[in-house]
């Protein structure tokens, strides 16, 4: 998930678990007047694809409307917690996919196995199919995916003397060189919250957040030696080779890049647009000027990096289960899906894979080097609260403030394993 949470109690989720499995089982008001409601989260579903989700329901549902209420990823388990517990309810909801585990757990999230073959059935997203089931069944579909890719100046690694890295020493050396040789830019652009381009580093070191024992209690791992070892790479980046704000966000990282602020940006792969065709972008000099390769692993070849993306699915309390079906339906068709792609994101089903390389040649390569290798946050139900909480956002803007890594590290472990074993 490429998202930012905002602060939620532990108990919140939880406590869906009972307010969850009061839905009802079939439409309580007459087709003829319901309105579904459909939450979006941020900007990356296209305008497109919201008027095409409203329109097909509208004409296949005579009589019913559907209305989308865009929501923010601050926040979010915090909203969905309450919403999803309430008598009012929203329809149909995406979700981050390592949020997902929190409400299929819970029973917040109405079962959708009787629909999956008409969502996509084997074509959907593996992975995305796994996080979004319990108990062996599926409560939140795949609804897009999107790993991340590196974007770079050519223009700059040029005049600083660089080429593109083949192992992830390299790139961490061409950061502090790019910073160094380019006075007032940033070498590799790392803000201190980004926690989902910091993982790559313990991945690839050997590391991991934390595994799940045999007696199903979690072990943070993230102070074991491998780990560190990924943790003091980043710190090297973010302190030497980064002028972004040690307390910053991710969020709109394609901006001092596209401002040629920044020589290289990790971002998902659907930034492609922000950088080089948004509709405020007169200057082509960034278009020319741009170029792609796959975050190198220790040994050369991609990096195992983080999946972002989200899950759909649909409320347990839902008054009108069936026209959400029927919304939902529309959400997996590949005539949406197809929409999706073409804006950049990668759809949910594995048979439209090309129309993203359609609608970006030159980054076709590199997207798929980058899924091959693609990873996912700890699959437990508590590790929502763990974005929530902001754990793993404090610990790497500690670490870009020069703290020290290994104590880091290990306070980080105690508050992990003190959430996900709770």
């Amino acid at each position: 998930m490429k998202k930012s949470l905002g602060a939620v109690a532990l108990l919140g989720v939880s406590a869906l678990t009972l307010a969850g499995c009061a839905g009802s089982g079939s439409d309580t008001a007459s087709a003829d007047s319901a309105e579904i409601r459909v939450w979006l989260v941020g900007t990356d579903t296209p305008q497109d694809a919201r008027d095409y989700l409203v329109s097909t329901f509208e004409d296949e549902n005579p009589g019913s409307t559907l209305v989308i209420e865009e929501q923010q990823w601050t926040g979010l388990v915090d909203k969905l917690t309450t919403s999803l517990s309430s008598n009012d309810s929203p329809d149909v909801v995406e979700m981050g996919n390592t949020q997902a585990p929190a409400f299929t757990s819970s029973g917040a999230l109405l079962s959708v196995d009787d629909i999956e073959e008409d969502l996509g059935g084997s074509d959907l997203l593996p992975g995305f199919v796994d996080i979004g089931s319990w108990d062996d069944t599926l409560y939140a579909a795949p609804y897009y995916s999107g790993s991340r890719v590196v974007f770079y100046n050519t223009a700059m690694y040029d005049e600083a003397g660089v080429s593109v890295p083949e192992t992830l020493d390299d790139y961490v050396a061409n950061g502090v060189t790019l910073a160094d040789a380019l006075p007032g830019v940033s070498g590799v652009y790392f803000p201190g919250k980004d926690w989902y381009n910091a993982l790559p580093f313990v991945w690839e070191n050997g590391g991991e957040i934390a595994v799940e024992n045999s007696d199903a209690t979690w072990d943070a791992q993230l102070s074991s030696e491998e780990s560190v070892a990924g943790l003091s790479q980043v710190q090297d980046l973010m302190t030497n080779a980064s002028l972004a704000a040690k307390d910053g966000d991710e969020t709109e990282s394609w901006v001092p890049f596209r401002t040629e602020q920044a020589a290289t940006l990790s971002a998902p792969s659907w930034a492609y647009w922000s950088i080089v065709a948004d509709e405020d972008q007169n200057d082509t000099a960034v278009v020319d000027t741009t170029g792609y390769y796959a975050l190198p692993g220790m040994d050369g070849g991609a990096a195992q990096v983080f999946a972002g993306g989200s899950n759909v699915g649909i409320a347990a309390k839902s008054a009108h289960p069936d026209l959400a079906k029927s919304a939902l339906k529309i959400m997996l068709s590949d005539e949406y899906q197809t929409i999706l792609a073409e804006a950049g994101l990668v759809p949910a089903k594995t048979s439209l894979g090309d129309k993203v390389a359609a609608a970006t040649p030159e980054l076709a390569a590199v997207i798929a080097d980058a899924a091959a290798n693609a990873k996912l946050t700890p699959a437990s139900p508590n590790w929502a609260d763990v974005e929530a909480q902001g754990v793993m956002q404090d610990l790497f803007v500690n670490i870009a403030n020069g703290g020290d890594v290994a104590q880091l590290a290990a306070d980080a472990d105690e508050t992990i394993e003190s959430i996900l074993n709770g």
